[in-house]
């Protein structure tokens, strides 16, 4: 069950739905999520109220096109898996929205089944007592 936060610069609906899309259908193709486990918080950043700093760390050259994907999941996932991930989460973002795949910046935490409670006040993965 990842919960994935992405945030972009000046962007538009379509553009986020895009994304959000493209950063689903990797993380089901790629790390075998099922297909309706979707929970996503889709943020577009106007550069006035909001907006997002980059450079060119590790000799990426960023721009003002940036997409950040932050993803949520309970660990597991090989570095195989995960790097699979990354390079299908810029392969997508640029088929359907257009994206630079060197302006795709995504980080993983993971954490235990406990950490998790999807409704009710409820640890579904791990109820205990």
């Amino acid at each position: 069950m990842p919960f994935v936060r992405i945030d972009t610069l000046g962007t538009d609906p379509g553009r986020l739905d895009a994304l959000g899309r493209a950063v689903h259908e990797a993380m089901v193709e790629t790390i075998g999520i099922p297909p309706d486990d979707r929970f996503q918080v889709l943020t577009g950043h106007d550069g006035v109220n909001g907006t997002l700093r980059h450079g060119a760390y590790l000799g990426v050259r960023r721009d003002d096109g940036i997409v950040y994907v932050a993803i949520t999941m309970r660990a597991g996932r090989t570095p195989h898996q995960k790097r699979a991930l990354y390079r299908r989460i810029a392969e997508l973002a640029h088929a359907y929205a257009g994206t630079e795949p060197r302006n795709v910046f995504v980080t993983v935490t993971e954490n235990a089944s406990i950490d998790w409670s999807l409704g009710h006040g409820v640890s579904q993965y791990e109820p205990g007592e």
